[in-house]
């Protein structure tokens, strides 16, 4: 008998061994928006563990991920919202929420995933364990008014951020109480069209199409109420044909300063992080879609709208100034730096494939093909605000 259980227990440990146990904070997924797919990947090896089918309309997908980052909760553009195992690399649960959403996030606790929507317009709040719904906040500006919801973020205190497009505010919703969520109203402007909190969770920007500047509301202070910033650069000046919405979600902090896509426009905005007054305008290739940087804060990465989507350039924060161009690939959609900013990875939509560089040699690392990548995000974003 005992023998017999020797044996049971040495097949058991192969078994076992087969399966490498494995950590989550060097995964990462990137979208394969043509597909409905997402390929599970590791940084360190550069390269993909697994994939996943089945996830509906990846054409506007993002996502965020669990506190322990080994759940990826991924919004399609259908209103889908998927979580998915990345270490079994396998779908947990998926749920229709909407009829189209764009984008969702998490809570500083980790306990409810929030999906934004176009139709119907508004937010909704789910349980991160099962996908129950947990409550909703219709984007009703105005009696019998609906507007799609934009620039959803997480902030402090379990609470939620995002501007409304049609109603020209910006809504702090506190979840608190998770089934009974408390929102609260600021003017913004005409047309917000996306937003982002700044690193430490204090301020909320969002960027205004239809008029000139940036609202911007002071979390710590919310009763002063919301203001514009940057009110000379915007497309008012000279109405300039967009041939992408820039994402503000690319917006970044570093070196003290806020570097920032200028709609319309081949320029990237520089603002003291501080006073929020423009201190200067690096000129770029291109109308700027992501404008993102470096873990240290030593490089701003910027990619461009067609017909400069092929191109990508980096600004040294210390001189403001254009260090390197580079061709990375056709359709150049997304950026992501390694947790430590060693090298970046691009997602080159029309190459099938995703692009890895050095981000202090700009020496090409290697590639992966990928069918059609689009969103590119690692799990150390699960440990950030905002993301």
């Amino acid at each position: 008998m005992l023998t017999r259980l020797l044996g049971l227990l040495l097949v058991f440990l192969a078994g076992c061994a087969q399966v490498p146990l494995r950590g989550t904070g060097d995964l990462g997924v990137v979208i394969e928006r043509a597909t409905g797919r997402i390929a599970i990947v590791e940084s360190s090896t550069r390269s993909i563990l697994g994939q996943v089918d089945g996830l509906g309309d990846l054409s506007h997908a993002s996502l965020v991920f669990s506190r322990d980052a080994r759940y990826a909760f991924i919004f399609g553009r259908d209103g889908g919202l998927t979580k998915v195992d990345l270490l079994e690399a396998r779908i947990v649960k998926r749920i229709m929420q909407s009829g189209n959403a764009i984008g969702g996030s998490i809570s500083q606790d980790g306990r409810i995933v929030v999906a934004q929507n176009y139709t119907p317009g508004g937010i909704k709040a789910f349980d991160s364990e099962t996908l129950e719904l947990l409550s909703e906040v219709p984007a009703e500006y105005a009696p019998g008014s609906f507007s799609k919801v934009v620039g959803l973020a997480d902030v402090p205190g379990n609470q939620f951020a995002y501007a409304l497009f049609e109603g020209g505010e910006i809504w702090v919703s506190d979840f608190s109480d998770p089934k009974r969520p408390v929102t609260k109203r600021y003017p913004a402007g005409l047309q917000p069209y996306d937003g982002l909190v700044t690193p430490d969770g204090r301020h909320y920007l969002a960027g205004l199409f239809g008029e000139d500047g940036i609202a911007l509301l002071d979390l710590w202070q919310p009763e002063k109420g919301s203001r514009k910033i940057l009110e000379k650069y915007g497309r008012g000046e000279e109405k300039l044909p967009v041939f992408k919405m820039p994402h503000l979600r690319g917006w970044s902090v570093a070196a003290g300063r806020a570097w920032l896509p200028a709609i319309g426009h081949h320029e990237v905005l520089v603002a003291d992080a501080t006073t929020w007054k423009e201190t200067g305008r690096v000129a770029v290739k291109g109308q700027p879609v992501f404008v993102i940087a470096s873990p240290d804060g030593r490089q701003i990465w910027v990619n461009f709208a067609f017909p400069d989507n092929g191109w990508v350039q980096v600004i040294d924060t210390l001189t403001g100034k254009i260090v390197q161009t580079l061709q990375p690939g056709k359709a150049i959609l997304h950026m992501e730096f390694t947790p430590r900013g060693e090298a970046v990875w691009l997602s080159a939509r029309d190459d099938n494939r995703v692009v890895i560089y050095d981000t202090r040699t700009f020496q090409k690392l290697g590639s992966l093909e990928v069918d059609a990548p689009s969103g590119i995000f690692f799990t150390s974003r699960a440990a950030r605000i905002g993301f």
